[in-house]
This record gives structure tokens, C-alpha cells and sequence, in this order.
């Protein structure tokens, strides 16, 4: 059961590739990737939690090959969210669906969290923080001031790719970086970069990768098929939907200190876990305990 099955889904806006575990008829557990990953890195939670009875789906997001590059040229969060939307509805997903993101797909993942109309039962959201938790007024100010200098410094790789042509040029060089930066020491990332270039193999997807990042500067230049959904997107409204928030100790992409004040007001029934040891794919460097945690909430009434 640890090799997946390859699924294509078609979507009235979108083809989507995806790797998929477990029975046809299980509960679904949407897994959405984030930056810069692939399907690939639920290799280990899919295997799992289908020998729990559930149906694992994990898609290789929008841009990333084999799915298709973004009709519209659209890749903003909530283009993402309505991918999910869509993706759940195409595959059968019951009131009992699960969804699980990391990274872009966790921000997807807190998007749907604050949507009215969220059709998942449970939300588990990784290696992001929640942006409403981040903005002025919401507490903690001073703390997180303290913490923003080291945070942008982190953060450099989200300026540096918006330079268009020069970001895509570079790629080559910045992604192995930014996994041996955001994993603990000692982790091989071989397999990992393996699938990455392979999804990312030409010059329009290695710009698609970018144009998330890009999107969020570029609100303009976005298509309208879901304004709607902006309007939960990257922290315009808070959460209200319970969730599970997990990030790695060792995360070198965002600080754990401000992940953890940005998680504060959560709404009843939700959790939040900094993981000792892990990095930024804490369910690849730290599976077990990742697995375990998800276990639990997943099954909490």
C-alpha cells in the first residue's frame, strides 16, 4: 500500500494529477502541497493513514507538473481555496472529509478555515503561520516586533522571486538552499529535489512555482473567479472554523516563536503543536509524531 496509484481529475477549470492512497470508498483526506515540494511529500502520511481506512488524494498543485499550468494565470490563495472546493466535490468528499496542507497548501488550508461554506469536517494547517493573527491589534504586538527583524531575514527568498527571469534563472541554486535551510541538519533531501525538478521541469513551471509568491504583490493582475473567496484569503477574516496548527522547532522558513502568537484566538476545538527536532516538512523529517497528532484530531468529536 506505500506506492500510490495515479488519479486524474478534471475539474470544470482545471486538470489535476494526483498521487492517491487507500480505498475508493474511505474517508477523504485531501493533502495539498506547498513551495518547493510536490505530491511527493505525503509519501509517508499517505501509506498511513490509508491503512486506516482513509482515501488519501494528493494533488500536485496547479503549475506543478503533470498538472496543468493555471488557465488564467491565477495563483493567489484563492484560486487555491477554489481548487479545493472543486477537488472535493469531484472526488465524493463526504461532511466527514479531512483536509491537510503545509505551506501554501496550509494557507489554502486557513483560508477554508475561515469560509463559511467550508465543506471539510477538519482542517490541519502546517509550517505557516495564521496571518490574522499577525495583524495590527490582534496582541502580542511588542513580542512579535521583536521577533519581525529575524523573520525577514528568513524570509528573503519571498522578495528575491519577485524579480521576473532572474528568480527563474537562479532556481537551480535557491531550492537546494531552501531545503537545507528549512530542514534540521542531517536530513537527505535527495528523493525530495528529485521529484521537484521533475515537476518543475521547464520555464513556465518553474514561473508558476514563482507566481504564488508573485500574486500576493500583484493582487491586480489576478483573475475574479472567485472574489468571493479573497475575501478569507491570506488572513482577511478570522478563523472560525476549529483547526489543527503544527510547526517544526527547527523551521527555517518561520520563526516557531511567531507562529505560535500568530495561532492565539483560536476558535474552540482547536490545536496548535510546535514539534521538537522538526523542520519546515515536519511530516518528512518527523512522521510519526506528525502522524499521531493528525490521528488524534481526526478522530476527536
Amino acid at each position: 500500500m506505500t506506492t500510490p496509484q495515479r488519479l486524474t481529475i478534471e475539474v470544470p477549470h482545471l486538470r489535476f494529477e494526483a498521487l492517491t492512497w487507500g480505498p475508493d470508498d474511505g474517508r477523504l483526506m485531501l493533502c495539498l502541497h506547498g513551495y518547493p515540494d510536490t505530491a511527493w511529500t505525503w509519501r509517508h502520511l499517505g501509506p498511513h493513514f490509508a491503512e486506516q481506512g482513509f482515501r488519501v488524494v494528493a494533488p500536485f498543485m496547479r503549475g506543478y507538473a503533470p498538472t496543468e499550468l493555471a488557465r488564467d494565470g491565477d495563483y493567489g490563495v484563492g484560486e487555491l481555496m477554489r481548487d479545493a472546493l472543486a477537488l472535493h466535490q469531484n472526488l465524493g468528499g463526504g461532511a466527514d472529509a479531512v483536509l491537510v496542507g503545509h505551506d501554501w497548501g496550509g494557507l489554502t488550508a486557513n483560508g477554508l478555515a475561515a469560509y463559511p461554506q467550508n465543506p471539510f469536517a477538519k482542517v490541519v494547517s502546517m509550517g505557516v503561520p495564521l496571518v490574522t493573527g499577525l495583524q495590527p491589534g490582534s496582541g502580542h504586538g511588542a513580542a512579535k516586533l521583536r521577533l519581525l527583524p529575524r523573520q525577514l531575514k528568513m524570509s528573503w527568498y519571498i522578495f528575491f522571486q519577485q524579480l521576473p527571469g532572474i528568480s527563474e534563472r537562479n532556481l537551480d541554486r535557491v531550492l537546494p538552499k531552501l531545503w537545507r535551510d528549512w530542514c534540521p541538519p542531517g536530513y537527505d533531501t535527495g528523493a525530495d529535489l528529485d521529484h521537484l525538478w521533475q515537476s518543475l521541469s521547464d520555464p513556465s513551471r518553474r514561473t508558476a512555482a514563482l507566481s504564488y509568491y508573485r500574486a500576493v504583490f500583484r493582487p491586480l493582475r489576478r483573475g475574479r473567479h472567485h472574489r468571493e473567496l479573497d475575501r478569507y484569503a491570506m488572513g482577511a477574516t478570522p478563523v472560525r472554523h476549529p483547526m489543527l496548527v503544527l510547526h517544526g522547532r527547527l523551521d527555517g522558513a518561520i520563526d516557531a516563536r511567531l507562529a505560535a502568537l500568530s495561532v492565539e484566538g483560536l476558535p474552540a476545538g482547536s490545536a496548535h503543536q510546535i514539534i521538537d527536532g522538526a523542520g519546515h516538512f515536519m511530516h518528512l523529517d518527523r512522521p510519526a509524531e506528525v502522524h499521531r497528532l493528525i490521528g488524534d484530531y481526526v478522530r476527536s468529536s
